[in-house]
This record gives structure tokens, sequence and C-alpha cells, in this order.
């Protein structure tokens, strides 16, 4: 905090938040307590166990923005967002920023390009929480015009043993919350890739290639995925041409478009 008239609100609203712990009204406090540190203009809280659908807990959207950063990104999307894939358990609890969790070519990947500039945000950052059971929590706070700076960063910060505890009082035991769906051996996100394209009836993809698919969608370059699996980058390209001539496409934008009709399809 960096004023006492900020010091003053936060103690006011925090203290709301925590009167309306176990209500309806909690994530709404909890919100505007965090907008007494720092103005944003939306939040959204998703929770997340494994590969299910993410629970929206809350989220202060207008309609329009609310499909693509709700109801769209709960189709499959979700599946290619860092803060999803940073807050699998076991996850490190922290406040990041999407693009200090993103891929090298986060920006250039069909995620980003076909989905995530729709949303038309300046920036998101994040509050990563562990409630326990394998569940994890990403307050999320955005803003359209600006990003946020060094210290607005460090302000909210400061707050987060406040939120992660309070976070675990009124979200310990979601876990029950989310619908059954039988497990997955091995890598969940590989499988939902192989298991999406069989939907379609297309050739089934080598277990390597399935490993590539994931890359390539992520934001991954040639080199990183390369150095992820342990194979050269050349032999990745190899990889992506064949997983190209297979399922049929001619870029990643067809590939990412044909992954998310796939998964609609498994729905």
């Amino acid at each position: 905090m960096t004023t006492r008239t900020q010091m003053s609100d936060w103690f006011e609203t925090s203290a709301r938040a925590v009167s309306a712990l176990g209500t309806p009204g909690f994530a709404s406090a909890l919100t505007t307590a965090l907008r007494s540190i720092v103005p944003y203009e939306f939040t959204v809280i998703f929770a997340y166990y494994h590969d299910h659908k993410p629970l929206d807990l809350y989220d202060d959207f207008p309609a329009a923005k609310r499909k693509v950063m709700v109801d769209d990104y709960q189709e499959g999307p979700y599946l290619l967002d860092p803060f999803y894939l940073n807050a699998a358990a076991p996850t490190l609890p922290r406040l990041a920023r999407l693009r200090d969790l993103a891929p090298d070519r986060f920006y250039q990947a069909e995620y980003f390009r076909n989905y995530y500039i729709q949303t038309g945000l300046a920036e998101e950052i994040g509050f990563i929480l562990n409630i326990g059971d394998e569940v994890g929590v990403v307050i999320s706070a955005m803003r359209e015009h600006k990003v946020f700076s060094a210290r607005e960063f460090r302000d909210l910060e400061a707050a987060f043993p406040f939120v992660a505890a309070i976070a675990q009082k009124q979200w310990g035991g979601l876990i029950t919350q989310f619908s059954a769906r039988p497990e997955t051996d091995g890598p969940r996100l590989p499988q939902l890739i192989e298991d999406a394209f069989q939907s379609l009836g297309r050739n089934l993809l080598t277990p390597r290639e399935a490993e590539v698919v994931e890359y390539v969608l992520k934001g991954h370059s040639a080199d990183a995925t390369g150095r992820a699996l342990g194979i050269s980058p050349g032999t990745v390209r190899i990889h992506r041409r064949n997983i190209y001539a297979k399922l049929r496409v001619s870029s990643q934008g067809e590939l990412f478009s044909s992954f998310i009709a796939a998964l609609s399809e498994l729905a």
C-alpha cells in the first residue's frame, strides 16, 4: 500500500470480505478489497481440477465479454491457458503475470491469435492458489488499457498471504463440485489431443506426435519443443509436417480450430 487512504480502504474492505466468508457475496467482496489496492476493470475466478472443465466461481464481465472469457473458454481453450497449466497441483502459489508464465512463442500461437486476442486485454495477472485436494484456484485481475506497473504488482503481491488464507477458508472442499469424469493415464493434454482427433475420424497420431501437437498449441517454438522432448528442432519440424498431413491441415490456425472443434465433439 502506498498511501494512508489506500491502507484505510484495504482494512475496511478486507474486513468485509472476512465477514462475507461462506456467503454468495464473498467473491465480490474480495474483489472490492483487491481493487482498493490497485484499480482494474475485470475479475474472473476459476477453479481447476486436472482436465475437468473449470468452474467459474465468479466474474464481473459484461455479457458480450463473458461469452469469450467464460463460456467459450470453458469449451476447450482453457487447456492451453498458461494460468490453467500453472495452477495444476502441485503448484507454487504466487501472484504472476500472464506474460511471465507464457511459452516463448505464446503471442504468435493460435491460442493467442484466435482466442485470447478477442478479450481485448492489455494485461492479466493472477493469484495462483492451491486450496487442497489437487484443486487450484486462479483469481485473475484484468486491465483493458494499460499494464500493471511494478509498484502495483508489488502492492497486490503484499496481499497474497491474506488472499491465499481466505480463499482456502471459502473454497476448501471445492472438489465435490467437479463433475465425475474418468481419469486418464499419463499426461492428460496429449491424451485429450489424441482422443479429440480420433473423434473426427482422422488418422491416429503417434504418442510423440501428440506431444508435439501439445507444445505447438501451447505456443512453444521448435527449439523449445525440442529441448522439452529431447529431440532436435529439425525433428520437431518433421513431426509437425507429418501431423499436418495426417490431419489434413495446412497451418497452425487450422490445427487450433480442428482441436477446439474436436473437443466440442467429445463434450
